[in-house]
């Protein structure tokens, strides 16, 4: 069946149909290739590899030349759950009561649908290029931060970015985002001796030392916030300890967690914070400390014409002037932001990875006319 590029709901059924649960690529971006080959775009579809993680297909996108301006978004999508639950098929797309149900409909195979029609209905004369990703929910190695790399280095440039993750929690308009918090993990291990319950003199309990090691690491802010974030959190998901039985002192006791921190920090600076904690309560050199690949600290994209332009085009089909945000969790705009400004504007995110997650039919229509929009005066910006 033949899909007209202009629409926005049956681009989006056809990119749902696509089992594309990461890593598998699912058909979904050979439907991208097929749409955008006759519109006249150039498309590759780059595989990345990496050692312990899975193998996957990207697609990069160019028509004109100069610097593009982007559209950027994942096909991948999270798994479905339990199918039973579902009232409509997870990979159908159907319609009811004007909703499109499916998994991705949200996020973020919608907003690509809208920017497929935007740029199929458009005659905005600006270079334009799609950076697609199938890695956003899964590691986030294979994808947009090395597809970035290799268009760069074929000497692609970019002018700007719109990223289409769900930004809105209630309605189309309500926000933009402009910045992200970074995301940094680390394990903490305090070693003990095992031992007897009975003969505790005989042991050493690490578990006595977590208590105050956790305190240090919680209980005092690591700031108060800054002009455009929140306050930076340190949160403990994960407490290990323990030798199976009630009479047995354990040996070790471990705790994992994750910081999402606002512009007074980075990566760095932020693993030096809390190894001083660490040793201010437990002492230096009485713990074990190992933190994670970072992939990003904060970034932010401050007010200014960019931003500017987004927001009017979102205004003039929405009515609402977006709120400019920096909340939530990460996304690929912390590598993007690197190449180019980058700001974030999608759809509703109230059933994104939710069971039956869905759009409405007219969500979709108004994000098309706005992304048409948005390619329109940057053309005018341009020209």
């Amino acid at each position: 069946m033949t899909i007209d590029p202009r629409d926005p709901v049956a681009v989006a059924q056809g990119l749902i149909a696509c089992e594309s649960v990461t890593p598998a690529e699912g058909g979904a971006l050979a439907l991208i290739e097929a749409l955008l080959t006759p519109l006249g775009f150039v498309v590759d579809r780059p595989v990345f590899s990496a050692e312990g993680t899975p193998d996957v297909e990207n697609l990069y996108a160019r028509r004109g030349s100069g610097a593009a301006f982007v559209f950027a978004g994942h096909t991948d999508v999270v798994p479905v759950g339990d199918v039973a639950r579902w009232t409509q098929g997870p990979f159908s797309g159907a319609v009811v009561d004007g909703q499109v149900f499916g998994r991705g409909a949200v996020d973020m195979k919608g907003a690509i649908a809208c920017m497929i029609a935007g740029v199929a209905r458009s005659d905005a004369e600006t270079p334009v290029a799609f950076l697609i990703t199938g890695d956003e929910e899964g590691p986030a190695v294979n994808g947009t931060a090395k597809l970035l790399d290799w268009a760069s280095k074929r000497g692609e440039r970019f002018s700007a970015c719109l990223l289409g993750e769900p930004t809105n929690p209630d309605a189309l308009g309500d926000e933009i985002k402009v910045g992200r918090r970074g995301s940094h993990s680390g394990t903490l291990v305090i070693r003990g001796v095992q031992g007897h319950v009975a003969y505790p003199d005989r042991a050493d309990n690490p578990i006595r030392r977590l208590g105050p090691a956790l305190a240090a690491l919680m209980d005092e802010p690591l700031d108060q916030g800054t002009e455009h974030f929140q306050p930076s959190n340190l949160e403990v998901v994960g407490v290990e300890s323990g030798a199976g039985a009630f009479n047995v002192i354990p040996g070790d006791a471990t705790a994992r967690f994750n910081v999402r921190y606002n512009d007074r920090h980075d990566a760095r600076g932020l693993e030096a914070l809390i190894r001083g904690r660490l040793d201010a309560a437990l002492g230096a050199g009485t713990y074990e400390l190992a933190f994670e690949q970072n992939t990003g600290d904060a970034f932010l994209t401050p007010p200014g014409p960019f931003v500017d332009l987004v927001a009017a085009a979102i205004e003039a089909e929405t009515g609402r002037r977006p709120a400019l945000t920096t909340g939530g969790g990460t996304s690929d705009a912390r590598f993007i932001k690197s190449y180019c400004p980058v700001v974030e504007f999608g759809l509703v995110g109230r059933t994104m990875h939710q069971v039956d997650e869905r759009v409405s039919v007219a969500d979709l229509e108004t994000l098309t006319r706005i992304y048409q929009r948005v390619l329109a005066a940057v053309a005018t910006k341009d020209a």
